[in-house]
């Protein structure tokens, strides 16, 4: 089946356009520049852009017979095929090869990029990694319907085991934990005795050891990777993949500079085995030979002398004692491990600032979470039972984008919405500082043409002179300033509405959702039903705020929600500014720090309505997160979908993308 990259709608494989909204199946819009690129052109013919969908295929060869890969085409004699052994092959000269252009597998869908290489039977090559073109990348792989049906619980892990390649069920487990470190992946299949793995492609991000070199890089920022190799170490153990972390051209940074794998190693041996390293010319890369020694964390300490010794720099401070202390053993245990990195931490650090969260150690890679040493013996399965301390984090980037529309049924817009923002950002080669602050409104009025209009309006005005008044440090408001911001807004509808006498369903009114941001500080407060969510890689999406109406009132006082809901009323606002003076309203306040790279979405009902965001998120919220991609043109197609899938209501949304990293700009150390 095809899904809708706009309405994720289920479609037929033979569909060129959506049967639910319309969309193109075959084509797609070129970011850079707006042309219409066919689905399986890797590049814009209009702009030169890469606009296509490009996988990482990894192709194993299990034991010394032949490459079974593209058997199936000895009965498709229009088809490019892959070499044979040199033992069975026709000479040289005669010998097919796949070329670039060239499909991979049976069904025609994935094309190589860059010609596959000879692949002979007697030879200790065992696999091969090559660039694809997905020419199909609307079509759903098994692997992504398996991981679908067990994110709903409708399939056992039994079912999982079936036909699925060994190499590709590590991926898949770390998949449905959600773990960010590791690559998505996207197919795999088996043929004879070769697997083939198609994963993320990351073969052009930035290797740790690059980063690593630079000058700027303060001693704390390399404390932050090592800690994230201890937290992916635990990760990996229980599915025989440390090896992952023991090669380090497979070390590599997103853009936000969090250590990530480039593709998943299987530890060779099941029973004992340890990894040395031993260096190769290649590339500047480090090979990992095999010994009959178990594995323990001294192959993760040659792992970072090997980065000082690439990187030409010196070993800092209590640091050399660590890698002294994995290599004579005396470090045994991962907890003991990261007791140490934090001592180390926390003398680096100028003003260490610690939070505790007992479920930030769900998360393995940012924000750094350093575990206390309480119990040393256990590497990693009691771990999630433990506090943690989460390293302060700093902001660096704050973007914005806002719009509001009238849908498709109403005839004026009565939403209203305000967005202002200071920005105080300093760049030098060795000091850099970003120090910013938000605010952010939504309203959503009532009370008909030139009475929503004019109570959203004002709410949002109001509070935007409120806060230019009493918010000029650089302390994040109080609550007290968060209800009196609210108070006020609700005071100057109501002597509208006394001042106009207007009366019963007349008197007009608006919801009013309030987001302040002050660096890594969030504040919010909210009276009605439009809504705050909050986005991130690790936990997905979260609805912070809850609905001023009947059937939450009445789900609040213990019952059940399909009662609750049944009721002709459920949808009735209990709160709303304007309609009643300050006393028949009770703002809910709540104040969270930015921990991680976070979107923020502020929603009034045109948009949330019929768990639209609830539904559509990982198509149209989730590749926000990302620096490259435009909120403009994210806020643009959010209003577009609602008016497709709702279009009842007035549209309103604002998008706020904050992105974080370790505070170490303070320490002023370098390695």
């Amino acid at each position: 089946m095809l899904i809708c990259p706009q309405c994720n709608f289920e479609n037929p494989n033979a569909n060129k356009f959506c049967q639910n909204c319309g969309t193109s199946l075959t084509h797609h819009i070129c970011q850079e520049c707006g042309t219409e690129v066919p689905l399986n052109a890797q590049s814009c013919y209009n702009c030169g852009a890469e606009c296509g969908k490009v996988w990482w295929a990894i192709i194993t060869k299990e034991g010394s017979g032949d490459w079974d890969l593209g058997s199936w085409q000895d009965i498709h004699d229009d088809l490019p095929t892959l070499p044979l052994s040199s033992e069975f092959a026709p000479s040289p000269a005669t010998r097919p090869v796949l070329k670039v252009g060239s499909y991979i597998d049976q069904e025609q869908r994935y094309q190589l990029l860059e010609p596959l290489p000879i692949l002979e039977t007697n030879t200790a090559q065992t696999e091969l990694g090559v660039r694809v073109l997905d020419a199909h990348p609307y079509q759903i792989s098994p692997i992504e319907a398996i991981l679908e049906n067990q994110s709903q619980g409708l399939l056992s892990s039994t079912d999982q085991e079936r036909g699925i390649p060994g190499l590709a069920k590590a991926y898949i487990e770390l998949q449905a934990q959600n773990q960010p470190g590791t690559p998505v992946i996207h197919d795999a299949w088996q043929e004879g005795n070769t697997q083939v793995v198609l994963i993320e492609d990351r073969s052009d991000w930035p290797r740790l050891l690059d980063l690593w070199k630079e000058e700027t890089t303060s001693s704390l920022q390399i404390l932050h990777w090592f800690y994230q190799m201890t937290q992916l170490w635990a990760v990996l153990e229980p599915l025989k993949c440390r090896q992952s972390l023991l090669e380090l051209s497979n070390l590599r940074l997103d853009e936000d500079q969090t250590l990530v794998l480039a593709r998943l190693y299987l530890e060779a041996l099941s029973g004992e085995q340890s990894i040395d390293l031993a260096t190769e010319a290649r590339d500047e890369d480090v090979t990992l030979a095999l010994t009959k020694q178990p594995l323990t964390l001294k192959a993760l300490g040659e792992v970072w002398q090997e980065l000082f010794r690439q990187s030409q720099r010196t070993q800092f401070g209590s640091v050399l004692q660590i890698l002294e202390d994995l290599e004579l053993g005396k470090i045994q245990a991962i907890a003991q491990l990261r007791s140490r990195l934090e001592a180390i931490a926390t003398e680096l650090e100028t003003s260490p600032i610690p939070s505790f969260s007992r479920t930030a150690n769900q998360y393995p890679t940012a924000p750094t979470i350093v575990q206390p040493e309480d119990d040393l013996e256990d590497s990693s399965a009691k771990t999630d039972d433990l506090p943690t301390i989460v390293l302060s984090m700093q902001l660096s980037s704050l973007e914005d984008a806002g719009r509001t529309d009238v849908g498709r049924q109403r005839q004026h817009n009565e939403d209203y919405f305000g967005i202002e923002t200071k920005i105080d950002k300093l760049d030098l080669p060795r000091n850099r500082a970003f120090k910013a602050r938000g605010l952010y409104i939504l309203c959503d009025g009532m009370g008909g043409h030139a009475g929503g209009e004019i109570a959203s309006e004002l709410a949002v005005s109001t509070v935007r002179q409120y806060f230019q008044e009493y918010w000029q440090s650089d302390q994040r408001p109080t609550e007290e300033n968060m209800r009196e911001a609210v108070y006020l807004a609700n005071q100057a509808i109501y002597q509208l509405n006394q001042q106009d006498a207007r009366s019963g369903v007349g008197r007009m009114g608006t919801t009013l959702v309030i987001l302040l941001i002050q660096d890594t500080q969030a504040a919010i407060a909210h009276v009605g039903d439009s809504r705050l969510y909050r986005l991130t890689r690790k936990r997905g999406l979260e609805q912070i705020t809850v609905d001023h109406e009947v059937g939450q009132r009445e789900i609040a006082r213990g019952v059940e929600p399909s009662i609750a809901y049944g009721r002709p009323d459920a949808y009735q606002l209990t709160q709303a500014l304007g309609p009643r003076d300050e006393r028949a309203i009770n703002p809910d306040i709540e104040f969270f720090d930015i921990n991680e790279d976070s979107l923020l979405i502020l929603a009034s009902d045109g948009l949330s309505d019929n768990d639209l965001l609830e539904t559509h998120w990982k198509t149209h919220l989730l590749p926000l997160l990302s620096s490259g991609s435009s909120l403009e043109r994210g806020v643009s197609e959010l209003i577009d979908l609602a008016n497709q899938e709702n279009g009842h209501d007035n549209i309103t949304a604002i998008l706020v993308r904050a992105k974080v990293r370790p505070n170490m700009d303070n320490s002023g150390i370098r390695g």
